[in-house]
């Protein structure tokens, strides 16, 4: 390879100076090569700028102020999205709408609303729509809730029974899911009752004047469930309960129990035993829409008078009080089955009904507790079973050895239902749970078969003992035999989720009373060493001359003397 031909390869044209030396252009007239400038590269251009931009990025960013500015942006930037994404995603399946308040909650809102629950607007219940089976706002809030596990046993002392976590629905969500229209009744439609002004006594156990002294015959054809049925449940004499009826409340009361009512609340006091329990986290839609009924003898009325609780506008808090007169009974207990079992009877215009002690204090709002063990299961009657007992005989026992009643009376009791039948609970009884309840809440629709069950479950409380745990399961199961009927039997840690259980009047007062708070006496703090002070002698003032008094007079050594 020649020189020329080397530069001919060198220039940037030399491939165009080939051509025309080949096309017939003499060496010498051929056009001059022009200077070539070369034109720089572009990673050559990108290299320069980074050289100038680099080290004005690092003078800038060296700065503190900018690094902290630049990493609260970053930051905002990412919560920003990733809220974004999740809030979509969310949103797509979990949209939750309500049709009668027109409302939208979504995910973590919605949970939220869970743990804090708004307070309730002022709805109207003609607005609302019937909810059935498990709504799609049921089906979030509370599909996937699952019980904590329990705590570690403590080795001090065997832990009593303990509330656990219900998942409530928000007041507003629970008033919208209550039905517009009464649960079906399976086979029994009519249900009415006996009257009789002059009750005998046939049998020698047959119960009461009150309960008309229904008879073993008649006994067993209350169980014989028809479309049309005609029992025994209380009130046999007078015009209608609570007039001249053996447990009767003034003209002014009989007018209150005819009024018209979704819900009621309703407890009672016999024998000024317990004191009132006033109810809290009560939403204001319920203030204005349930009424809270309170029955008590005469004897809790001249007490309540006496400490100035009860006065003439018949309320206590937000408990309407029905005094209650010529009780049929000598026992205070059994008289407060009265209202227990045959709120129906009282109350003939009422949909739906929380009975609790007078012990208890009602602490969630009625329209979550309906919405949570009647509506969510599709129930029209609940009751919590016993924290610890769930057999008859087991119950039985336990009462003998409390002294809860006179023990002939419990065993003759037990005997009697032994030779209907009765065997101790087993796994053979299932989907049946428990045979023993924990009777002091009640939580009822009234309609016909639950009125039934309830008015036969007074009977045998009426011919037997007062203790209603040891005849539940007996009444329970007889219906169930019959027709297609359960009871929604819910664990008592959730009942004790939504009342809190008081002592007993008798109970309080031998309590002794709790120590007197503490006297902390705060002394003044103690004088630097070698600090005296000078007191005023006693039965002189302090005046305005007597400054150098006050003045504090420090100790020093006289080598320590400084001019």
């Amino acid at each position: 390879m020649t020189g020329g031909s080397l530069g001919l390869r060198t220039g940037s044209y030399g491939s165009l100076q080939l051509q025309q030396a080949q096309n017939g252009f003499p060496p010498n007239l051929q056009p001059s090569p022009l200077p070539i400038t070369r034109k720089p590269s572009k990673l050559l251009l990108a290299s320069r700028e980074k050289e100038r931009v680099l080290p004005c990025i690092w003078r800038v960013l060296g700065r503190k102020k900018v690094i902290m500015l630049l990493l609260v942006v970053l930051g905002l930037l990412v919560f920003v999205s990733n809220s974004f994404n999740v809030n979509k995603g969310m949103g797509d399946k979990h949209d939750i709408k309500i049709t009668s308040t027109q409302n939208t909650m979504k995910g973590k809102d919605a949970d939220r609303a869970l743990l804090s629950p708004p307070p309730p607007p002022h709805l109207h219940t003609e607005s609302f729509t019937v909810v059935h089976g498990k709504s799609p706002l049921l089906a979030h809030l509370c599909e996937n809730f699952a019980f904590p596990p329990p705590p570690p046993p403590s080795g001090r002392r065997r832990s009593g029974p303990r509330p656990c976590p219900v998942c409530y629905l928000p007041v507003e969500q629970a008033i919208a899911s209550m039905p517009t229209s009464p649960s079906e009744s399976p086979v029994l439609h009519n249900l009415t009752y006996v009257y009789d002004e002059n009750p005998t006594r046939i049998e020698p156990h047959g119960g009461s004047e009150f309960g008309g002294f229904p008879t073993l015959r008649e006994r067993n054809e209350s169980y014989d469930i028809k479309e049309s049925m005609t029992v025994h449940c209380g009130f046999v004499k007078g015009n209608k309960p609570g007039d001249q009826s053996g447990f009767d409340v003034d003209e002014v009361d009989l007018m209150e129990l005819e009024t018209s009512h979704q819900i009621i609340v309703a407890s009672a006091v016999f024998g000024n035993y317990d004191i009132i329990q006033q109810p809290t986290n009560i939403s204001e839609f319920s203030r204005e829409s349930v009424p809270f009924y309170m029955f008590i003898d005469e004897e809790t009325e001249a007490y309540m008078k006496n400490s100035s609780v009860l006065g003439n506008n018949r309320k206590v808090g937000l408990w309407r009080v029905i005094v209650v007169r010529n009780i049929p009974y000598t026992d205070a207990r059994r008289n407060g089955k009265i209202p227990k079992l045959l709120l129906h009877r009282l109350f003939p215009n009422v949909r739906y009904s929380i009975w609790i002690d007078g012990k208890l204090r009602l602490v969630v709002d009625p329209y979550q507790i309906l919405e949570r063990f009647l509506w969510r299961q599709n129930a029209n009657f609940a009751i919590s079973k016993h924290y610890r007992r769930f057999d008859v005989f087991e119950e039985a026992e336990a009462n003998r050895a409390a002294g809860k009643y006179d023990n002939s009376s419990i065993n003759e009791q037990v005997d009697f239902y032994i030779k209907e039948g009765l065997q101790p609970y087993s796994e053979a009884k299932l989907p049946i749970t428990s045979d023993v309840p924990e009777g002091c809440v009640i939580i009822k629709e009234h309609i016909p078969i639950t009125n039934l069950f309830t008015c036969n479950w007074f009977n045998e409380v009426d011919r037997f003992t007062s203790r209603d745990q040891l005849s539940f399961s007996t009444v329970r199961d007889k219906i169930m035999a019959k027709v297609d009927w359960s009871v929604n039997m819910f664990l008592d840690c959730e009942r004790r989720n939504f009342v809190i259980q008081a002592y007993h009047r008798e109970l309080l007062e031998q309590m002794p009373p709790p120590p007197p708070p503490r006297v902390v006496i705060h002394r003044p703090p103690a004088l630097p060493h070698g600090i005296t002070s000078v007191k005023t002698p006693p039965g002189k003032k302090r005046g305005r001359g007597d400054k150098k008094r006050h003045r504090k007079v420090v100790t020093v050594s006289r080598d320590n003397r400084q001019f």
